[in-house]
């Protein structure tokens, strides 16, 4: 009863591999069927190349119990699960530990809005949560992972439409969509957005100049174009 989201899952999870979005077993993608309670998500360690539809699991949304599948769910999995249970309009989650996006995220920063690529993908700067404390290592760690994300777009005060991807301090990247397929394509998106930013401060730090940062009005323009209630960007009508 869920082969049709095993199988979407299943080709998500290559895209991170085409899109070189991950090396070795580094990363998963997961979709959530709210009608039926469950979520879908990659096994844990197993390779790409040899990966199949099959080996996707299935997982029960509030317990995380397996559901469907011989192999152990990702060790990420309850940082999904948390995820879904408290942004309700996600569909799809994707955890990778793409290069530019960890090195904002090993530095402890947010990434900036520099300007319009970034505006069109987010209005704001990709956040980077805090790291979690020791207590929080040492107890459920991936499901207080989840927490800590949680508890950065509550502080700041923004949604998971308006930001679709956070950093962890010291961790790296999450970053979601409607579903599966969205979610990577928003995981490729925060990848070059942060190659962006950190060759802007390079440029910037090399010629001694400080006139960086998109303005305000310029990036409400390019956000609101593209996702805005009365957004013309595409062939939308």
């Amino acid at each position: 009863m869920f082969d049709e989201l095993k199988q979407k899952v299943f080709e998500a999870n290559l895209l991170l591999v085409k899109y070189n979005l991950v090396v070795l077993t580094w990363g998963n993608v997961s979709a959530v069927d709210r009608e039926k309670g469950v979520v879908v998500i990659k096994p844990s360690g197993v390779p790409y190349e040899s990966m199949t539809e099959n080996d996707m699991v299935v997982v029960d949304l509030m317990t995380g119990e397996t559901v469907e599948g011989k192999l152990n769910p990702s060790s990420d999995t309850p940082t999904h699960l948390e995820l879904y249970r408290n942004f309700p309009e996600i569909g799809g989650i994707v955890h990778t530990h793409s290069s530019r996006a960890c090195s904002w995220a090993q530095a402890g920063r947010d990434i900036p809005a520099y300007g319009t690529t970034h505006a069109d993908f987010s209005d704001c700067a990709i956040p980077c949560a805090r790291g979690l404390t020791e207590a929080e290592v040492n107890g459920d760690y991936e499901l207080n992972t989840g927490k800590v994300i949680v508890e950065e777009f509550e502080k700041r005060e923004i949604t998971p439409q308006e930001c679709p991807a956070v950093l962890v301090h010291r961790h790296g990247p999450f970053a979601w969509g409607k579903d599966c397929f969205k979610a990577v394509e928003n995981a490729l998106i925060l990848e070059e957005v942060s190659k962006m930013a950190m060759r802007t401060e390079e440029i910037a730090s090399k010629s001694s100049n400080s006139n960086i940062g998109i303005e305000q009005y310029l990036l409400v323009k390019h956000y609101q174009r593209k996702h805005g209630k009365n957004a013309y960007y595409g062939q939308n009508k």
